[in-house]
């Protein structure tokens, strides 16, 4: 199973993560052009390497006007917070995000001051020429931060603000990691335990503690912990992405290694100042325990053995199917098999009783290998149709469903197997 861990020890911003996972790419120069494509007024993403305590890793800066945004972490020495790109932050301030107002914006762009909706995020993103998975997991990303900004401000969710300069950094940040999980194409992420720095940071409407309220809220579930640096480490919208795509939180796994990429930040500590990912191969285990009910059935008809069939697929048996086999006394007779959850094993176990002859059922619980399944929408020449798109364990396939091409078939007087899908 194609595994990717991602070690947050120095916390996560957007950047940062976008910067690891473009060395896990053949091509990081040729995704940095598609990026600049993408037609975000303003906005240029910046690859070079760069060294953090001996280490060679990347850093990408994205630029609106030809400025980074800076945060304003409250400590003693200037050297204490070590992402120095809070252009990760729409951050716990909808209204004013004054992490600008001490740094050199200094440009014509006629937006500088004006403010975003989500809805607008949502035209923005969906407006890009990227893959409508992109932009499915790039909405979820700022859906994420939007609904921990409401909570934090009691203000609904569509009308909470976004700063029109930290709107588009932060959309190149959010869709270029998007992309980069796409082209990855892990079966699972993992993530490890959050360090989120510690001190306050400083911002329009005041000084906040960190994790910022917004970062807080988003990370709620995860396992998370401050330390001796003081500064924001994880950004509102590092925090988003990590929530969004992790699978799992917790240690590495047992794994086989195959690539490995450093996302560097701008500041320098007694730590090495990056995020950094490991992706490898996973021995694959079962990943699901359901439970199989067993009967034999000599005395009933095919008739009543199909509407027991139908009535424990209706009450959401997992599958049920049936195998001719011959009892004692030579006689004909039906293994009907359920599929169920565990936690419904009785109920299942009551409705075989009710609906069929027999006087006992048995029941096993069983581990099982199970594909991620999702619906999706496949075309044809004659119309679209509903289909399942399964993948993992190194294995993807799409399957179009038979109602909806029997339908066409009918529908266009074609054979079944002249519908291209």
């Amino acid at each position: 199973m194609k595994t990717l861990y991602i070690e947050c020890n120095m916390g996560a911003a957007g950047d940062m993560l976008m910067a690891a996972l473009s060395e896990l790419i053949d091509q990081p120069e040729a995704f940095i052009d598609q990026m600049n494509g993408l037609g975000l007024p303003g906005v240029r993403f910046n690859i070079q390497p760069a060294q953090k305590c001996g280490v060679t890793g990347t850093h990408i800066a994205v630029t609106v006007d030809g400025q980074e945004e800076h945060s304003h972490d409250l400590h003693g020495h200037d050297h204490d917070h070590p992402h120095d790109h809070s252009h990760d932050h729409p951050h716990d301030h909808p209204h004013d995000h004054d992490h600008h107002e001490h740094t050199s914006l200094h440009t014509p762009h006629s937006t500088l001051h004006t403010h975003s909706h989500l809805g607008d995020i949502r035209a923005i993103i969906g407006g890009l020429p990227l893959s409508e998975r992109v932009k499915a997991d790039a909405t979820a990303v700022y859906e994420l931060i939007a609904q921990a900004e409401s909570e934090v401000h009691g203000q609904p969710v569509e009308h909470i603000h976004f700063h029109e300069v930290g709107t588009l950094d932060a959309v190149a940040d959010v869709v270029g990691v998007c992309a980069l999980m796409e082209a990855i194409a892990p079966d699972r992420v993992i993530v490890s335990p959050i360090h989120v720095g510690s001190g306050q940071v400083r911002c329009a409407h005041g000084v906040l503690p960190v994790p910022a309220p917004a970062t807080a809220r988003i990370l709620a579930g995860a396992p998370i912990y401050g330390g001796a640096i003081r500064g924001e480490l994880c950004t509102p919208t590092g925090a988003a992405l990590l929530k969004h795509f992790a699978g799992a939180f917790g240690p590495m796994p047992p794994m086989t290694l195959r690539k490995t990429g450093y996302g560097m930040g701008t500041k320098d500590f007694e730590w090495a100042n990056c995020v950094r990912v490991l992706l490898g191969e996973m021995a694959d285990a079962p990943n699901d325990t359901v439970a199989e009910l067993r009967c034999n059935l000599d005395d009933m008809t095919g008739e009543e053995i199909a509407f027991a069939t139908e009535t424990l697929l209706s009450a959401g048996a997992l599958d049920v199917w049936t195998e001719p086999i011959q009892m004692k006394k030579g006689r004909p007779a039906a293994l009907l098999s359920c599929l169920c959850p565990v936690e419904r094993e009785s109920e299942f176990a009551a409705l075989l009783m009710k609906h069929t002859t027999t006087l006992g059922v048995r029941c096993q619980t069983l581990r099982r290998y199970t594909l991620d399944r999702e619906a999706v929408t496949l075309d044809t020449p004659y119309g679209p149709v509903r289909g399942k798109r399964s993948h993992g364990y190194g294995v993807e396939r799409v399957k179009p469903e038979f109602d909806d091409l029997a339908e066409l078939a009918r529908r266009e007087g074609i054979a079944l197997r002249d519908i291209k899908v």
